[in-house]
């Protein structure tokens, strides 16, 4: 009975500890507070965040800021989420369910901080945004999720290719029909695509010909779950234009088979003279590309008689956010504005070849493969996004699974879009999912 009161004890001031540990504040031998920042390690790297903590030290020596992350970083993270022993700023990657956390009360509520002064500027850190991109992570009139990057999503050519044999890229579908014909006839795939990752040929074809045929708002109804949206006449549209680019062959060979990397690489050789992507695409293919090679991005092909509004830009940003458990929320925050200031901004779009969330930080130097999507930007009446698959991530699978089916032949357009429906049909009426609003 004894040992099992000491064994008791000992928990106890374990849990004591722990909590404290939690609760308090970290510092180092040095008596400097030890900040935790926690990223996903893709194709822009770490170390631009390196360079911005060194930066950021200089200016607050009372603070150390220990950077650490890795591409799975996520699989480090979701059990420290579990204990409580989170970091106190994190980008936790793309495969971490963001918003259940935001939902369970899991990650701070940024508003505060956002109504205060922007580094270098008197304008209020949240008016530097672009509001649609900042609007992004708002749940229930709050904001939580902190945008950074800003990744554009629409198509890209090889410029010499183009202009060897007299070809413009296509502004309407029609011209696109035209176009590839004449590209096919010189044994060179009008398009590829990276089949392995089916969400690609959801923003680079479908969402845009949905849009185009219906417009914005019945995008946004589809996002907000309306009944019918995703089987409504301008989605079905949609799925039939895929189809068509289908059947005529105009896909690369083999495209279903490709991964991400496998298709880019493709278009870098010239075996295919069009690829649906991001403003990565640049950054990720940086150690692949020749210095001869010219590619040059446009906003996918609308109808000629399309509703839509032929402006719209498709936006990603990463999911950077503060945990309510952090324990140092304050310095976490202002570390992250430093971060997003507009000097910091306008060296991250030189140096990682890719634009910002971040009003102004397009004003420089631009490389040449952001001169088109920072035009398409700012001349752009709105932006949206795909927000919906990572509100629900059961449903966005199904979407991608829909779309798969239809590019690889055993699905016809109408059973595309009735697959779709039924995904959305099946998350809007699980009481258990919160669901989110669009638009």
């Amino acid at each position: 009975m004894r040992k099992i009161i000491v064994i008791i004890a000992i928990l106890c001031a374990l849990a004591l500890v722990g909590c404290s540990n939690k609760s308090g504040s970290s510092k180092n031998a040095d008596g400097k507070i030890v900040l935790e920042v926690a990223s996903f390690q893709g194709g822009f790297g770490l170390d631009f965040f390196e360079y911005a903590a060194r930066e950021y030290e200089k200016l607050h020596p009372n603070i150390k800021i220990n950077l650490w992350g890795n591409p799975r970083v996520w699989e480090q993270l979701r059990p420290r989420f579990v204990r409580g022993d989170v970091p106190d700023l994190t980008w936790p990657g793309w495969d971490m369910d963001v918003w259940s956390m935001v939902v369970e009360g899991q990650v701070l509520e940024m508003d505060k901080y956002l109504e205060t002064k922007a580094y270098g500027s008197d304008l209020a850190w949240k008016d530097t945004f672009y509001p649609s991109l900042l609007d992004k992570g708002k749940y229930n009139g709050h904001y939580y999720i902190m945008p950074f990057n800003n990744n554009i999503f629409g198509w890209w050519y090889n410029v010499d290719m183009f202009k060897k044999h007299g070809w413009t890229p296509p502004k309407t579908y029609e011209e696109l029909l035209v176009l590839c014909e004449k590209i096919k006839k010189t044994d060179i795939a009008p398009m590829t695509f990276q089949g392995k990752y089916p969400a690609y040929m959801l923003q680079g074809f479908f969402y845009p010909f949905a849009i185009s045929a219906g417009g914005l708002q019945g995008y946004y109804d589809a996002e907000n779950l309306k009944p019918g949206a995703w089987k409504s006449p301008a989605f079905l549209k949609a799925a039939e234009m895929i189809a068509e680019l289908r059947d005529k062959g105009y896909f690369q060979k083999g495209a279903m088979g490709m991964s991400h990397t496998e298709s880019q690489m493709e278009f870098v050789l010239g075996r295919a003279a069009m690829i649906p992507c991001g403003t990565w695409l640049g950054s990720e293919m940086k150690k692949q590309l020749p210095p001869d090679f010219h590619m040059e991005y446009f906003n996918a092909p609308v109808l000629k008689d399309g509703v839509g509004d032929p402006t719209v830009v498709l936006c990603g940003v990463e999911t950077w956010i503060i945990p309510k458990a952090a324990k140092h929320p304050d310095e976490a925050a202002d570390f992250f504005k430093f971060m997003t200031s507009l000097e910091m901004a306008k060296k991250f779009v030189v140096q990682k070849n890719t634009l910002m969330s971040i009003k102004g930080s397009d004003e420089v130097d631009l490389p040449p493969t952001l001169v088109a999507p920072a035009k398409y930007m700012n001349e752009a009446t709105t932006t949206y996004g795909t927000d919906y698959g990572d509100w629900y991530r059961t449903m966005g699978k199904a979407m991608e699974e829909a779309i798969a089916s239809l590019l690889n032949g055993r699905s016809t357009p109408q059973q595309c879009v009735d697959r779709m429906e039924k995904a959305a049909d099946d998350c809007r009426k699980d009481k258990s999912i919160p669901k989110h609003k669009a638009g």
